[in-house]
């Protein structure tokens, strides 16, 4: 069993998302973050002004998935998210050593 956690950009979330449907990932979770990177902040507009932000905000998704999936699913979220510029995101695969559904108490892949 992996853990892929990927940081993406907002603007990027649906192509990612219809990625990762296409190739039955359904379920993940989600998180708005922020951070900071190469990027060294970036300029928001809000009604015509424009404001530079210490921080980048990014959507982080976290999946659990079996390991012979974590391929497809990197894939899918790299190809669906690059725009080729400074900020597209990481993505970072764990190993994980036990999952438990506490509803069930079912354990690993027949947790998810």
């Amino acid at each position: 069993m992996k853990k892929i956690e990927a940081i993406i950009r907002l603007s990027r979330f649906e192509s990612i998302r219809d990625a990762l449907a296409a190739i039955d990932v359904n379920f993940f979770t989600l998180s708005e973050v922020k951070g900071f990177g190469l990027q060294r902040g970036e300029q928001l507009t809000y009604r015509g002004s424009v404001y530079d932000a210490d921080y980048i905000a990014r959507l982080q998704l976290d999946i659990v998935a079996p390991a012979d999936k974590v391929d497809a699913i990197v894939g899918a979220i790299t190809s669906s998210g690059r725009t080729g510029k400074v900020g597209d995101g990481k993505i970072i695969v764990y190993e994980l050593e036990r999952i438990v559904r506490i509803r069930t108490g079912e354990e690993d892949e027949s947790a998810l």
